[in-house]
């Protein structure tokens, strides 16, 4: 069930992320590329997660 979790926020993140990186303020485009990136380590965390059958 943490896969799943995990995965969602995780492109809820991602989507947030490049929305800010369309900003024409240069801290908000910086805080979209950290929140892309966060996205992606929970993607990541799902899918490890997922692959040990939720065992971490």
């Amino acid at each position: 069930m943490g896969e799943l979790k995990d995965k969602s926020k995780g492109i809820a993140n991602e989507i947030a992320g490049n929305v800010k990186q369309a900003s024409n303020d240069p801290e908000t485009r910086a805080e979209g590329k950290a929140q892309e990136k966060k996205g992606e380590a929970q993607n990541l965390k799902g899918e490890v997660e997922g692959a040990l059958g939720d065992k971490v």
